[in-house]
């Protein structure tokens, strides 16, 4: 899917999108509901690349299923009109099917998407923001950072991390060599590796600061999804030996001895495999890695404003997995969706637009303004121990 022909010619724009994944293309379409035209969306790979990196055995923790015509959308769709569910037939779709399903969203609606378009550089200046690319400068007075997270992992936690295998570069756990292994991280990515490699046979140990299996909280961003806990509770009967579950273990360090590797916790404990530990700590904000001086910090996260944008720049915007107001994560695609209708409301705003087409994206779930409902419930991520889980 190469730039679309009816795109403009010059590198002027109102908009420039940053990421052609859910949180990209999820903010085109409400930008096109409200019918802007002058944007552009820029992509360093291809639509859905991050989803296409998945291990083959994943599939997305939320269900999909197809009940848009009663104003319930598919959890995992990015706008009121489509459903991947749907498309595929599956509830819980793999990288692939996903990332189709965001190609299929770009070919209907001919979003302008240039892919193989890296953004090396952003720069601010007065009439918006200079993005520059490997083979041209883009203007654009309003800018939408939509990069993600899942291709920036966390890979330096603790000392000896070089000697661990990243859980989110594994391309399948039926492939890796060895029956015994450690898995670090606790949380969906880190569990999902070791149900895999526990069901075709080996022994894993999980390590993990938390217990994130023992929480009781609606919320996955603080838990185990109910779909992951299914799973663990399965093998697990089935398995008994296959997997065990430490808590309150923080890898300090990993070490190599001769033939095997050495994980060593903060409370003095040691496990050792046969094979590189699982590193499944967690992964970095686009936003630290590419445009971390375009937003203000606050204990290690980026401060926004009430409608999406920088605190420094207002008319970048951020959607994406990073998103958090009043201490509420917005981690889940059905969550940062909320989102879309506000940011494309707000640039609407500010250029002077009808935003009246923007009345089903609200009834739908997808221009949530009232952020009360966030802090006023479970979901609320209060403390550090519920955010250490989160890996």
């Amino acid at each position: 899917m190469l730039f679309k022909k009816r795109a403009m010619k010059d590198s002027t724009y109102d908009v420039a999108i940053v990421g052609a994944g859910p949180a990209g293309l999820g903010c085109a379409l409400a930008l096109r509901a409200i019918g802007l035209e002058r944007m552009t969306i820029l992509e360093g790979s291809s639509v859905g690349a991050s989803f296409r990196s998945w291990p083959e055995e994943m599939r997305l923790i939320t269900p999909s299923f197809h009940s848009n015509s009663f104003y319930a959308t598919d959890l995992n769709a990015i706008n009121p009109r489509t459903s991947p569910g749907d498309l595929f037939g599956v509830e819980h779709l793999s990288g692939e099917q996903y990332a189709d399903y965001l190609g299929a969203v770009v070919d209907h609606y001919e979003l302008p998407v240039r892919e193989n378009c890296q953004v090396n550089k952003l720069h601010s200046d007065p009439s918006g923001f200079l993005l520059e690319t490997d083979d041209q400068a883009i203007r654009a007075r309003f800018v939408i950072w939509a990069t993600g997270e899942f291709s920036f992992p966390d890979l330096e936690p603790f000392p000896g991390a070089d000697l661990c295998r990243v859980a989110s570069q594994v391309s399948s756990w039926q492939r890796i060599q060895g029956d015994d292994f450690v898995v670090i991280g606790g949380y969906e990515s880190g569990i999902d590796a070791a149900y895999h490699l526990a069901g075709r046979g080996c022994k894993v140990k999980v390590l993990s600061r938390t217990e994130p299996w023992k929480f009781d909280d609606p919320d996955p961003s603080v838990s185990l999804s109910p779909f992951t806990k299914e799973r663990l509770a399965r093998i697990v009967r089935a398995l008994p030996d296959g997997i065990e579950l430490h808590g309150g273990k923080e890898v300090i360090e990993v070490v190599r001895e001769e033939a095997d590797y050495r994980a060593f916790t903060l409370d003095g404990d040691s496990y050792s495999s046969s094979q590189p530990p699982i590193l499944a700590t967690g992964f970095e904000s686009g936003i630290k890695r590419q445009v971390a001086s375009f937003f203000e910090w606050k204990e290690g996260k980026p401060l926004f404003s009430e409608v999406d944008s920088s605190t420094l720049y207002p008319n970048l915007f951020y959607s994406g997995p990073s998103l958090v107001h009043r201490g509420s994560k917005f981690c889940f695609i059905y969550k940062f969706r909320a989102r879309f209708g506000v940011i494309a409301q707000e640039i609407g705003k500010r250029l002077g637009k009808d935003t009246s087409g923007l009345s089903d994206w609200e009834r739908r779930g997808f221009l949530i303004e009232d952020l009360d409902c966030c802090t006023d419930c479970k979901c609320e991520v209060e403390s550090a121990e519920v955010e250490e889980a989160v890996t």
